[in-house]
């Protein structure tokens, strides 16, 4: 009973084993196609890949993309090795009419130099031209050079160079404790020197009578949070101290952004400055301090500064009895208000008041224009001095050939943006004083009033 079982198991596999046999072969012969078709798929692929390397690109593009790429890294070598990496080149012209009554002078005005017609308010920085560099290190050392012929500062100074501005800046334990030195123009007050940064034509009688032109030294700059300080060491108005001057200025200044709208800031100047009320005396002791502030808002610009000087025996008038020199000492206060009428249109209104009543008068720098038996009392050009009608070469201790004449400004100004590089102003200015100090060229006389007219294009990149 038991034969009959297993002789039928054996047969049943004997039978099977052909056709496992044949099913695997079939099963490897479809493992090997699809192993030939995975393959066929990926060659085709890579050969679409090698054929349009970038998204939406043709093998041209894609080969113009790598001329491009090419260009580009080599004109970013040949920058780094030519020294232009983070060069920075700008520059301002402002060709200006000016038309001034009492001078009896109309016409236009660029390039003119300061040394040949010294600086006066209907002379100053304006008429321009200037090229300005700017460097900066991947250390952080910044670098600037500023070029401005006849107009700058170092012609103000009387120099007759072409630098207005030669400064380094060297970050010391980080970028905003540094180390500043060279030439660097005056920081004080609310109106900027450049045309391209001044609302009007013509400055402030604060900043063109009563602050330095310009500081040739040493000093720090720190920036924390809100507030920005500077501080030099150096000569002022002075590229080098001649012989046996030693004493250096403290310069300095401080600003607080109190919020984006507003700000204030002051500056003052402690040490011995060129004093020109006599030849005999090289510098003696200067003081001065200003604090100004702002509002910007809007259409809406507030600025206003408070200015108080002294200087030690320059006066314009000495001593009657003695002849001693005397101090120089004074006060003042500008305020501007300018209204955006459209965003390229802007009207703009200016006051000014100096009080310089003391000792004949005498601002920074203008001094020593005391001469009565000449007829010289002061600088008639720009009405600082004492009443020019008066006979001070019979009796100069009479109060009137003792007491200066105090000076105001009002500026009335349009603005237009044609473009981004271009500004467009003109000015109608009444300067007055309290004295007759204007002398007018025509016939000789002097007024207590003069009046200009200034218009001027600022072209700038």
């Amino acid at each position: 009973m038991k034969t009959l079982p297993l002789t039928t198991l054996a047969l049943a596999l004997a039978a099977a084993l052909p056709a496992a046999a044949q099913g695997n072969a079939e099963i490897l012969q479809e493992l090997q196609a699809l192993k030939a078709r995975i393959a066929e798929l990926e060659a085709r692929l890579k050969q679409q890949e090698d054929a349009r390397p970038g998204w939406g690109m043709t093998p041209e593009q894609a080969r113009e993309l790598n001329r491009v790429t090419v260009k580009a890294e080599a004109l970013e070598d040949a920058r780094d090795a030519a020294g232009l990496r983070q060069l920075r080149i700008g520059g301002y012209a402002d060709p200006t009419y000016i038309a001034n009554r009492n001078q009896g002078r109309a016409g236009f005005q660029f390039l003119n130099s300061v040394a040949s017609d010294g600086y006066h308010y209907d002379n100053s920085y304006f008429g321009a031209i200037a090229l300005d560099f700017q460097k900066e290190t991947e250390s952080g050392t910044r670098w600037r050079l500023t070029l401005v012929p006849n107009r700058g500062t170092d012609s103000v100074i009387g120099n007759g160079g072409v630098v207005h501005e030669a400064s380094v800046s060297v970050p010391l334990t980080d970028l905003q404790t540094r180390f500043i030195a060279g030439h660097l123009p005056d920081w004080s007050g609310y109106e900027y020197l450049q045309p391209t940064l001044n609302k009007l034509i013509t400055h402030n009688l604060l900043f063109d009578y009563t602050l330095p032109t310009t500081y040739t030294g040493a000093g720090l700059e720190f920036i924390r949070g809100k507030w920005w300080s500077r501080a030099m060491l150096a000569n002022m108005n002075a590229s080098k101290n001649q012989a046996g001057e030693k004493a250096p200025v403290l310069a300095y200044r401080v600003d607080y952004a109190r919020g984006e709208f507003q700000g204030f800031g002051f500056a003052g100047v402690h040490g011995r400055a060129a004093n020109f009320a006599d030849p005999a005396v090289a510098k003696t002791r200067v003081d001065l301090f200003e604090v100004d502030g702002y509002f910007i808002r809007g259409d809406w610009t507030v600025q206003g500064q408070l200015s108080w000087g002294r200087h030690r025996g320059a006066a314009i008038v000495p001593d009657p009895l003695s002849g001693a020199l005397r101090d120089a000492q004074w006060s003042g206060l500008s305020a501007l208000v300018a209204h955006k009428f459209t965003p390229r249109f802007e009207g703009i209104v200016r006051a000014d008041h100096i009080r310089n009543a003391k000792n004949g008068g005498g601002l920074l720098g203008y001094t020593g224009y005391w001469d009565p038996a000449g007829g010289s009392l002061g600088d008639p050009r720009s009405g600082i001095g004492v009443d020019a009608t008066a006979d001070c070469l019979t009796d100069p201790a009479v109060a009137a050939c003792n007491s200066g004449a105090n000076r105001s400004a009002l500026s009335i100004g349009l603005s237009y943006l044609w473009d981004l590089n271009t500004t467009f102003k003109v000015e109608y200015r009444i300067d007055r004083a309290n004295l007759p100090v204007f002398l007018v060229v025509k016939d000789g006389s002097y007024r207590k009033t003069n009046n200009l007219f200034g218009a001027s294009v600022v072209v700038s990149f």
